[in-house]
């Protein structure tokens, strides 16, 4: 029938092409054909009678789409879409940082600063503080005791850093908020002018710092004087089982070769010898060289050095360093400071002391200084040694010289002038437990320094940051160095006995006379005498 799909045979007839006759006789008929889809749309899915029967060959199955969620789009689209996260780039994170920094130190500038300046003022103005409770108002006698407090706080407040003028006590606050909120704006001075002003305070307490300075740098020497050595050995033997293993052998080779430096004077460097740290550890105790006489150039001479105390402070500092400016006073002077040889078997420490001019003492370090390098060369020798280090106390004037003679036999035997030498104060900067003798810790002192070189001492100093406690940091006591005038000595190549006692006792005369002459100048009474041991 007419609008009817024709039903296709099982055995499938030949259908006519599109155009001939099927469609001329639709035309006739009134029929309009129409396409597919829209057929399909108007009339509905087909009936199961419409489908006719099921065909034994499976028909190719075709992917069903699912119906578009336009409700869904249009809500999405709808809503608003929220903007990505922006990550700061590395030019805004560097100046976020800057305008902090500059804020930290607008806020140290307003506290530290007095009074507030123009432009603290033209903010304030600017930007008024937020309208909020205020506090009852105070009384005028109200008002003078708290100015008055205040004034007493930034007094006190000296020793300890940051001190402030009483005029700034009225606009601290203020002017903390509004230079650190200005800063913070964009509106406040730029970060070179905040640290200008800042460098600029003058109430910072210089003296405070220059102070720890100080006591760091005598706290240095000290541990290097006594632990640098076994330190230093320590690490190098653990480096030997490490990967780092072949430093340490290149090392120790090198120690095989250069074994022999130190009893040729060592190497001195004039770099050393003016660290600023040897000036910051002059102005802590102080130390001072005082020169009675010149010396020749054309002459070599043998220091003795008294007393020793205990690490000798004073004349490392004056002969080992250019802190009290040696070379000046004595121009064409080499100081050569001797100390245990053992110190020179230690890696790192000897290149440490052979760096600032000091030398092993010992026979063959002073025979190659007095006969094989010149003139102008001045041995400085502590006489009294480790026995002299177990008297020193604060308050004693005492010297073991009167059996060591062996200075004054090299001093003949070279030809070298003899110059006494006494440090006032020496023995201050340390308090040692002394032992009496005959009993079990002098016993074991005597041991050590007969076998070892040196006797152990139970001493003690100030703290690392109060001089109220106990510690390795010496007390700030002045230490003066006096040099006194030389005396003149023969060469003798075989120098007898009689000879050795004449001019040791012309030495122990001259420093006696050199004691006398400045104790007084040096804070001891006129009724103190020097005694020799």
């Amino acid at each position: 029938m007419p609008g009817l799909p024709a039903q296709v045979p099982a055995g499938g007839l030949h259908q006519p092409p599109r155009g001939c006759g099927e469609g001329r006789a639709e035309g006739a008929a009134g029929i309009t054909r129409q396409p597919l889809a829209r057929r399909t749309r108007l009339r509905g899915p087909p009936t199961r009678a419409e489908q006719g029967p099921p065909s034994s060959s499976p028909a190719p199955s075709r992917a069903r789409r699912s119906p578009i969620p336009t409700q869904l789009v249009r809500q999405r689209l709808e809503q608003p879409t929220p903007p990505l996260p922006r990550r700061p780039r590395p030019l805004m994170r560097l100046q976020s940082a800057a305008r902090r920094a500059a804020g930290a130190v607008a806020v140290a500038v307003a506290v530290a600063k007095a009074p507030i300046s123009a432009a603290a003022r033209a903010r304030l103005a600017a930007h008024p503080p937020l309208p909020g409770p205020q506090p009852p108002p105070r009384s005028r006698a109200r008002r003078e005791a708290l100015a008055q407090a205040a004034g007493a706080r930034a007094r006190g407040a000296g020793s300890g850093g940051f001190t402030r003028s009483p005029d700034c006590t009225g606009f601290a606050m203020k002017t903390l908020i509004a230079a650190y909120s200005g800063v913070l704006r964009g509106t406040g001075s730029s970060i070179l002018s905040a640290l200008q002003d800042l460098f600029s305070i003058t109430c910072l307490n210089r003296s405070k710092v220059e102070k720890q300075l100080q006591v760091i740098s005598v706290l240095q020497w000290v541990l290097s004087f006594l632990m640098l050595g076994v330190t230093c050995s320590v690490i190098l033997m653990y480096t030997f089982c490490t990967d780092c293993w072949l430093i340490a052998v290149l090392y120790f080779t090198w120690l095989v070769f250069d074994w022999n430096t130190p009893k040729k004077g060592g190497r001195r460097s004039q770099w050393v010898r003016n660290w600023a740290v040897w000036r910051y550890f002059r102005d802590y105790f102080p130390i001072q060289l005082v020169k009675t006489h010149n010396l020749l150039t054309t002459r070599n001479y043998i220091f003795g050095y008294h007393p020793h105390g205990i690490m000798g402070l004073g004349a490392f500092c004056n002969f080992s360093t250019e802190a009290t400016e040696v070379s000046k006073k004595f121009p064409g002077i080499r100081p050569y400071l001797a100390t245990l040889a053992g110190n020179f078997r230690m890696p790192v420490l000897r290149e440490y002391l052979m760096s600032g001019g000091i030398c092993p003492v010992n026979r063959d370090t002073i025979d190659y200084l007095l006969s094989k390098n010149g003139s102008g060369n001045a041995i400085i020798i502590v006489v009294g040694g480790a026995a002299e280090s177990l008297s020193s106390m604060p308050g004693k004037n005492a010297v073991t010289l009167r059996n060591r003679k062996g200075f004054v036999k090299l001093a003949l035997h070279h030809g070298a002038d003899l110059v006494p030498t006494y440090s006032f104060g020496e023995n201050e900067v340390y308090k040692q437990v002394i032992f009496e003798e005959g009993s079990w810790g002098r016993w074991v002192q005597k041991k050590f320094q007969k076998y070892i070189g040196f006797a152990p001492c139970i001493f003690h100093g100030r703290g690392l940051f109060s001089s109220d406690t106990w510690g390795l940091v010496p007390y700030s006591k002045p230490i003066t160095t006096v040099v006194g005038e030389p005396i003149t000595t023969p060469k003798l190549e075989h120098p007898t006995q009689q000879d050795i006692d004449l001019y040791h006792a012309m030495y122990v005369e001259a420093l006696v006379k050199l004691f006398d002459q400045h104790k007084t100048k040096f804070g001891l009474p006129e009724t103190e005498v020097l005694e020799v041991n």
